[in-house]
C-alpha cells in the first residue's frame, strides 16, 4: 500500500504524520531523519493494528500541489 506522508517544519525540528493512520507521527532534526522516522513509525503502527486484531486502513488521502 502507498500512504501519503506530510512533513512540516517547526521552529528547530521537523514533524511528520500520515493522514490515513491517525496517531502515526514522527519527528527529526532534518527532513531525511524525519522521513526515516515516519517510515519506522508506520511499521510500528501497522504492527500494533495487527496485534490488536484490527485491519490496516486502505489509503484514502489525495496529495497535490497548487501554485499560489
Amino acid at each position: 500500500m502507498r500512504y501519503a506522508i506530510v512533513i512540516e517544519r517547526a521552529a528547530n525540528t521537523y514533524s511528520a504524520y500520515v493522514p490515513d493512520l491517525p496517531g502515526c507521527i514522527a519527528t527529526g532534526t532534518t527532513v531525511q531523519e524525519t522521513h526515516a522516522q515516519i517510515l519506522s513509525a508506520i511499521a510500528v503502527h501497522m504492527d500494533g493494528l495487527y496485534a490488536d486484531g484490527m485491519g490496516v486502513p486502505e489509503p484514502q488521502a489525495l496529495v497535490g500541489y497548487v501554485e499560489a
